[in-house]
């Protein structure tokens, strides 16, 4: 007799068609005598007319499992992401992960992963100052007047360390209702994995209490409050063991000889992010310098410290950009560099 025990949930979890950005998607098989491991995950379909990603008359589109976390939500519970597929089998238009070209464990990223916690009700973030008070005092705050949501917070942290992702921290952002938190992974299509599973349990978190997840990079529009961004930091086997200034100089020279590539990668609507203000360079403008959170690109004090070894910062992705797409543009300038 087959008992409940003996049958596994398996949340599959994919990225839509709708534009300018993705959302996900997802929905649940079930599985008996499942080992927790993505060769047991067979692939699945789904009708893509209803996610922007195929015509009625021709809708399946294909699941291709890539990665299995524990589902800490759920009991007998696990979190498959998927890529997307044509139903022969090659990439779809909106599969992002499949834009990697280059992946292996020598090249490491660390994402900051900024959003909103946004309440429906009042269509503004959690907790936002009536009275339009300045912000400052949010940023790393404690106390009922400065941070709002710690108990959401708290639980989606305690989800994606139960999932097994690789979170290294979490803090309040410098808005009212803004938080963080950090993901480092060795190799791309891993580091893209995580931030989207994590997200995925942000956004399911946020519904126990009634509660959105806004990732757009300036929801609050034209306003003296800061955007999110996803800041990408990243380095290579040749960044962290031979260095030097001339080496990163060259990385960022790359880079800024490589702008709309990146730029329209980099999530939607950056442009009402990148203004200049707010610790942001215009997106206009590149730029690169030490500790320079107002630079296109900053290299970290800590990087100097190791003498020039070690990572550069990307401060340009936004909150809602696709981490395969960015990881695969940072890979292809960085190597253009050598």
């Amino acid at each position: 007799m087959i008992t409940m025990s003996d049958k596994a949930k398996l949340e599959y979890i994919w990225l839509d068609g709708f534009e300018p950005t993705q959302s996900l998607r997802s929905k649940t098989m079930i599985r008996t005598d499942f080992g927790g491991t993505v060769a047991e995950c067979p692939m699945w379909s789904f009708d893509g007319s209803s996610t922007l990603q195929a015509d009625g008359g021709d809708s399946d589109c294909m699941l291709k499992p890539v990665a299995v976390y524990p589902d800490p939500d759920r009991i007998n519970g696990y979190l498959v992401m998927c890529e997307v597929l044509n139903a022969d089998g090659s990439p779809h238009r909106t599969n992002g992960r499949a834009t990697i070209s280059d992946d292996d464990d020598d090249f490491w990223f660390g994402f900051e992963q900024e959003y909103f916690l946004w309440d429906p009700e009042t269509n503004l973030p959690l907790g936002f100052p009536r009275d339009q008070t300045p912000q400052g005092q949010f940023y790393c705050s404690v106390g009922a007047k400065n941070a709002f949501g710690r108990d959401i917070i708290e639980a989606h942290l305690d989800m994606c360390l139960e999932a097994g992702l690789n979170v290294e921290g979490i803090n309040a952002e410098v808005a009212a209702g803004q938080w963080e938190y950090q993901i480092f992974a060795k190799g791309a299509k891993d580091a893209g994995d995580q931030i989207w599973v994590s997200r995925y349990l942000a956004e399911r978190n946020a519904e126990k209490y009634g509660l959105a997840i806004d990732w757009h990079p300036k929801p609050l529009g034209d306003t003296d409050w800061n955007g999110s961004g996803m800041h990408a930091n990243f380095s290579d086997g040749r960044m962290r063991d031979e260095g030097g200034e001339k080496l990163l100089s060259e990385i960022c020279e790359a880079f800024g000889r490589n702008i709309k590539k990146h730029i329209d990668v980099y999530g939607a609507h950056n442009e009402m992010r990148l203004t200049g203000k707010h610790e942001t360079q215009s997106i206009h403008e590149f730029s690169y310098g030490v500790s320079d959170r107002g630079a296109s690109i900053r290299i970290p004090i800590g990087t100097i410290e190791d003498g020039w070894k070690g990572r550069l910062e990307d401060r340009r992705p936004s909150s809602n950009g696709d981490p395969y797409k960015i990881s695969a543009v940072i890979i292809e300038t960085t190597k253009s560099a050598y």
